[in-house]
């Protein structure tokens, strides 16, 4: 019996940005390989993630819609943790593929569609010396307790 997955994979930005439909084939080529098919697949969106993964800094999101036999499942998530463009991948049961989504993907796949442009690489904002509020206590000069001094090693002899 098949079910119908939400599938959200976070793939390589390099990948990604030379040519967005080869990576989108990523997930859909291996849904294909274990049987499904794919009910709706676009290019959700690049952002830049939270912290590294696989030394990468921004992702791009690719969100699928398929069905699937239950049996095909974990050979299924094999393959894209062994991928290597895939940095990450959150895989969901769900009752229907909502159409908006529908929706989304037939634009994308329109020959008249453009990719968005990459957004700039976020550099890392070194913020200003901000005013210290009145009520912020002034640790500087205050000497750390005693029992976190440094002691000399006990010794069982």
């Amino acid at each position: 019996m098949t079910k119908i997955y939400e599938t959200m994979v976070l793939l390589d930005n390099d990948v990604v940005r030379q040519d967005w439909r080869k990576a989108k084939a990523i997930v859909t080529d291996t849904v294909a390989k274990y049987g499904g098919t794919v009910e709706s697949c676009r290019r959700w969106d690049e952002r830049r993630l939270t912290y590294p993964m696989a030394r990468k800094n921004r992702a791009t999101f690719f969100l699928a819609y398929h069905d699937m036999s239950g049996d095909k499942i974990p050979g299924f998530r094999r393959d894209l943790e062994l991928n290597e463009l895939v940095l990450r991948y959150m895989m969901l049961a769900v009752e229907e593929v909502p159409e908006e989504e529908r929706k989304l993907a037939a634009e994308e796949d329109g020959a008249e569609y453009e990719v968005p442009a990459p957004p700039e690489d976020d550099a890392i904002e070194i913020a200003e010396e901000e005013e210290v509020p009145a009520d912020v206590v002034d640790l500087e000069g205050i000497e750390a307790p005693s029992a976190l001094a440094d002691e000399p090693a006990k010794s069982d002899a």
